[in-house]
């Protein structure tokens, strides 16, 4: 991993789209499922986001069991954005702040819950 480089994202369909609207406003290289690959499975989507080396942003918690229980390949970084009443721009501005600080995140499950980050390395990935 190149070191100040921001991560890809790959931003799940259950994203709104005004809140990848805004990341990409922001200069992040954000792909959308729901426009490259709609209505894919879970598994899909890790297994694309493992390949392209993009962190997986969404709020779906089903990608945690799809790594620590049935130990499918992770991704660079999983970042959970965990259903709150956080604004889109709030999100983006936590998204953003995520990215910028890459070498924190990469290898983790990344679980945003309003103003607290908690932290889970992913299997084989964290340094």
């Amino acid at each position: 991993m190149q070191i100040g480089v921001l991560p890809g994202l790959l931003a799940d369909e259950n994203v709104p789209s005004p809140l990848v609207r805004m990341l990409r406003a922001a200069g992040l290289d954000v792909e959308f499922v729901a426009e490259t690959m709609p209505a894919v499975s879970d598994r899909e989507v890790l297994q694309h986001a493992s390949k392209t080396g993009r962190w997986i942003l969404t709020f779906d918690r089903d990608y945690g069991e799809l790594v620590f229980a049935r130990l499918e390949r992770p991704p660079a970084a999983i970042v959970y954005l965990r259903p709150s009443p956080m604004t889109i721009t709030e999100y983006a501005n936590r998204v953003r702040a995520l990215c910028a600080n890459r070498s924190e995140f990469d290898g983790h499950l990344v679980v945003v819950e309003g103003p607290r980050v908690r932290l889970r390395a992913l299997p084989g990935l964290a340094t």
